[in-house]
């Protein structure tokens, strides 16, 4: 069994639009009541189940006659996701209940698993819903979401969702059974990859486009999640649910392997999906940064963005990424200090300067 119970005492399950909405816009209930199955098996095993479930914007443009599966405009992706969300709900609370399971339903934005004081609520109601036997099920609030403020696609979502419940294993049901190292659709030469130890090794791999047109991710956004989740301490997997009972046996899949388990802040910044500005460093500032120290802005080259102190920035070396940490000044007093050496600082900004721009306890590598 993929993440057995003895072993995963936490699992996210993540359920794809294609698999949970027909292409007539109907819910595929047949299918689902074995997914359902497998999942209160699994709960009556011990394993805590939390479900992270597209289909809401399918189900509500099929009932509203929108055009485009309800993506031909974000005004009708939140139409159809608030008319869709109740039929979604009712949908798995009924069949979670015939089980004896209780359902419990979570909406979120971006915003809400990005800011750290609402990550910690969200953490800490799926945290008590968990623990009383409830089957958390989770989507983003597509009705009052903005462009700025979604996460575009579940993959990323239940990966943060798992980041922020503390599990160990995270499965992406989806109509293909794991990565390839081409195109299977297009190339039938494409060879699976089972295992993958590092996600950057394969990054490059990834194809954005949504195989059923239905949803809005791909395995570039998987790819994403991968990173993500393993960087959390969770082991990832995507997997087919092209067949009933996706949970059950070893269904054919590839494996992300978790990293090191870093400690709860530094996994939140790591994870962090949207950032208010950029610095850009040197080649001897972003090796210090791997070697564990903080960002000093004597090896600073440029500052993008408009952010205050305490937002969430990427740092960016010759080479790409190097962390994301919270900045100790704003944008406009970061710029004046570029190049500049700590006894210079205090004249520049007329009072004394903190220790760094970004401190090495506010930081995290990627």
């Amino acid at each position: 069994m993929l993440f057995a119970p003895p072993s995963c005492p936490r699992l996210i399950v993540k359920v794809g639009s294609a698999l949970l909405v027909a292409p007539d816009g109907a819910v595929r209930r047949q299918w689902l009541a074995t997914l359902v199955a497998d999942v209160a098996a699994r709960v009556a095993a011990g394993q805590q189940v939390a479900i992270v479930s597209s289909g809401a914007i399918a189900l509500g443009a099929r009932r509203l006659g929108l055009a485009k599966g309800g993506r031909a405009s974000l005004e009708d992706a939140q139409a159809a996701a608030a008319t869709g969300q109740i039929a979604l709900s009712q949908t798995w609370a009924e069949l979670l209940g015939g089980h004896g399971l209780t359902a419990a339903q979570m909406l979120v934005t971006l915003d809400d698993l990005e800011d750290r004081r609402r990550y910690l609520n969200a953490a800490a109601t799926l945290n008590r819903l968990l623990g009383l036997g409830v089957v958390p099920v989770i989507n983003e609030n597509d009705s009052v979401a903005t462009e700025e403020i979604r996460f575009g696609d579940n993959d990323r979502l239940a990966a943060r969702v798992a980041q922020a419940a503390g599990a160990q294993g995270v499965v992406l049901l989806s109509d293909v059974d794991g990565l390839y190292d081409a195109n299977p659709h297009t190339n039938p030469a494409a060879r699976h990859i089972a295992r993958v130890e590092r996600v950057d090794a394969v990054a490059a791999m990834a194809d954005a486009g949504s195989a059923s047109g239905m949803g809005s991710g791909g395995m570039v956004s998987k790819i994403a999640a991968a990173r993500i989740a393993t960087g959390a301490g969770a082991h990832l997997a995507i997997a087919s649910g092209r067949h009933d009972h996706p949970l059950a046996g070893e269904p054919r899949h590839t494996l992300f392997v978790a990293e090191r388990t870093a400690p709860a802040r530094k996994a939140w910044l790591a994870g962090g999906l949207t950032a208010r500005g950029r610095i850009h460093v040197d080649a001897g500032a972003a090796h210090a940064l791997g070697a564990g120290g903080s960002l000093l802005a004597a090896g600073v080259t440029e500052i993008e963005g408009s952010f205050a102190r305490g937002d969430l920035v990427t740092i960016e070396g010759p080479g790409g990424i190097v962390a994301r940490g919270l900045s100790e000044y704003d944008a406009g007093d970061a710029t004046r200090l570029i190049g500049t050496r700590s006894d210079e600082q205090a004249a520049i900004l007329g009072y004394a300067p903190r220790a760094a721009l970004v401190h090495r306890n506010h930081l995290a590598l990627v």
